[in-house]
């Protein structure tokens, strides 16, 4: 037994609810637990009870041990002098709580949820519910998934707003960045974002019609030209980004910020910067065209991007490959886009309008995106729960991260139904 836990029986109301009476001799009947308070104070706010026929409203406060009491201090701390009700798994030290009546609850938690909570803390493999989370009905597995991918997006779009507010409510900026730092996908996102906020978005702009001085800005600032080069195309790119560097009083992030090992060519961030080239230099109008978008078909024409002639024969400057092949972005990488940016932003815009119907869109896309692969979801469908789309498999990233790794089972509304099964 641990606090946690035993929060946790008292506010599902997991213990036998009968038979219940005070260290004293008086019964009880707990009328409502009270709302969990997660902040300084008592464990449980505005609880009301009877005791014997004295009905009680009032807060509550839960120990493992009654002399977690005077471990914790409470005995003088005024907060916790007005308490309705002391329970405690075991009463080790009588009458700590003094004048507040107390409730030991040992013997009346059923053995199964015990049980169950020590399967679950107690798994060795990396989903604690492995073998168990099939016997929880659909339907609370998919209004549970619902609220995971609320969250997730709640949580990203916190740093959005304030990525929002900081570029004066600039949209084309905000889509920019992210847009950015999604061309760097997970190993690069971060040296990306770092450059696109170190290129206003005028600069590339004022410079859309010319495919070149977009790349030389773009890798300029990403730190990449400034070496001896041998052929002819980084040395122009050099040449010009020198003289756009002076113009716009430019200063490039550090090279090394970058990340080439166990990468497939196709993902070397050289190539990928120069896709978000193209994607500039085509774009006119793009944030009003993705936030006007209504279906993945649409939105995939927007971003079917090649990089330019040299990267036909080229992953990195300087290193001529034999076998030409058009940098293209694939599919996959598309509808990452959509995941990870389009939909997002759409979402945060429809909120920012209080537009409910628009809100619903940006969710229907993901739902017509295939379920992500990677190693998260193939754990969860290797165990028996295989994610149906975007919108399903962003909830099990979700529910895997922030949940599973820290065995937050307690919190996890399948963790709930769980521990609540009857053996």
């Amino acid at each position: 037994m641990n606090e946690a836990l035993f929060q946790f029986i008292w506010q599902y109301s997991l213990y036998q609810p009968t038979g219940l009476q005070t260290v004293d001799g008086e019964p009880i009947t707990v009328i409502h637990g009270g709302k969990l308070n997660r902040d300084a104070g008592p464990d449980f706010l505005e609880g009301k009870i009877k005791i014997g026929k004295t009905l009680l409203v009032g807060n509550i406060e839960h120990h493992v041990k009654s002399s977690d009491w005077l471990r914790h201090g409470h005995q003088n701390d005024a907060a916790y002098q007005n308490l309705i009700l002391h329970v405690v798994y075991e009463n080790d030290v009588k009458d700590v709580a003094r004048n507040t009546p107390t409730l030991e609850l040992k013997d009346h938690i059923p053995a199964h949820v015990i049980g169950h909570y020590a399967g679950l803390m107690q798994a060795a493999q990396k989903l604690p519910c492995a073998g168990q989370h099939q016997q929880v009905r659909e339907i609370t597995k998919e209004s549970w998934m619902s609220r995971l991918l609320a969250e997730r997006w709640e949580q990203k779009l916190a740093d959005w707003n304030v990525m929002l507010e900081n570029s004066a409510e600039d949209w084309r900026n905000l889509l920019y960045w992210r847009m950015a730092a999604n061309f760097g996908f997970k190993t690069n996102a971060a040296p990306f974002l770092m450059l696109a906020q170190s290129l206003p978005i005028n600069i590339p702009t004022k410079h859309k019609e010319n495919l070149m001085q977009i790349e030389a800005l773009l890798f300029g600032q990403a730190g990449m030209l400034e070496e001896d080069f041998e052929e002819d195309y980084p040395r122009e790119l050099q040449r010009e980004y020198d003289y756009l560097r002076k113009k716009y009083q430019l200063k490039p992030i550090a090279k090394h910020l970058w990340k080439f090992l166990r990468m497939r060519p196709a993902n070397f961030p050289t190539v990928r910067i120069a896709q978000f080239a193209a994607l500039i230099h085509r774009s006119i109008h793009l944030f009003s065209q993705i936030v006007e978008t209504h279906t993945v078909k649409e939105i995939e024409p927007l971003l079917e991007l090649t990089a330019s002639e040299y990267w036909d024969t080229h992953f990195q400057f300087d290193a001529l490959q034999k076998q030409v092949s058009k940098k293209s972005l694939g599919k996959t990488s598309i509808q990452n886009i959509v995941i990870n940016t389009v939909a997002p932003i759409q979402f945060l815009f429809a909120a920012r309008q209080d537009t409910h119907k628009l809100q619903e869109r940006a969710l229907q896309l993901l739902e017509a995106v295939p379920a992500e692969q990677n190693n998260i979801t193939r754990l969860w469908a290797e165990n028996g729960w295989v994610p149906e789309n975007a919108a399903q498999s962003q909830a099990l990233l979700q529910l895997y991260n922030n949940y599973c790794s820290s065995k937050r089972c307690l919190e996890c509304a399948v963790g709930l139904n769980i521990i609540k099964a009857a053996s």
